[in-house]
């Protein structure tokens, strides 16, 4: 039975990935989060749920007993929760990882939407890019996530870029970016240490059409 820790399990992509998850595959799931309380009831016998904080290194070693693949969808200190996951890891000698940052961190973004996203992400950028470099550089079987500003949108519809290739389009659902990584968790050698763009094709516009 393979085993999934998502750390940061409160966050919009986590939630889709556990809906796509608990549908999609007989897996067992690890939920990790500071605050249980703030989880929707998945009535499943399949979730168990770890509070804690993904800065902590003890919290987050204690979350990778008997886990297979990490997902980490987290915000805020994410080069700090970088170190944490990498170290924890290693020393778990857990493997597999899916991480997510943030489109614009390569400045890969071409034309209008590119400017867009400098000035929408230059706070963050820096810390995401460093987190980024910090799991490349970790000698684990990782994939990198940049994607696309996100939608809600009830669809999977997407399309990859690599690393040294221009961004493509402007949004991508959520339920797209958990299709990648549910995807990935059935076939680890899929996007094995890439670090990749994700958006839904064929939305090739100056901003997100929503702002």
């Amino acid at each position: 039975m393979t085993r999934v820790l998502i750390l940061g399990a409160n966050g919009e992509i986590s939630k889709a990935a556990i809906n796509s998850f608990l549908e999609n595959t007989s897996y067992t799931l690890r939920l990790f989060l500071r605050d249980a309380n703030r989880l929707p009831d998945y009535a499943s016998d399949r979730i168990r749920v770890r509070e804690g904080d993904a800065t902590n290194y003890e919290d987050v070693y204690n979350a990778m007993d008997d886990v297979d693949i990490v997902l980490a969808s987290l915000s805020g200190d994410l080069d700090k929760e970088a170190v944490t996951i990498v170290k924890a890891m290693q020393e778990k000698r857990v493997k597999r990882l899916i991480f997510v940052t943030s489109l614009g961190i390569y400045n890969e973004v071409p034309g209008k939407f590119g400017e867009w996203v400098e000035q929408h992400t230059r706070e963050y950028a820096p810390v995401y890019k460093k987190a980024a470099d910090i799991i490349e550089n970790s000698g684990l079987d990782y994939t990198i996530f940049r994607p696309a500003w996100l939608t809600d949108t009830n669809e999977i519809d997407y399309e990859i870029t690599q690393k040294d290739e221009a961004f493509k389009g402007t949004e991508v659902s959520r339920k797209s970016v958990a299709a990648v990584a549910v995807n990935i968790a059935k076939n680890p050698a899929l996007h094995l240490k890439e670090n990749i763009g994700i958006n839904k094709p064929n939305t090739d516009f100056d901003k997100p059409r929503w702002k």
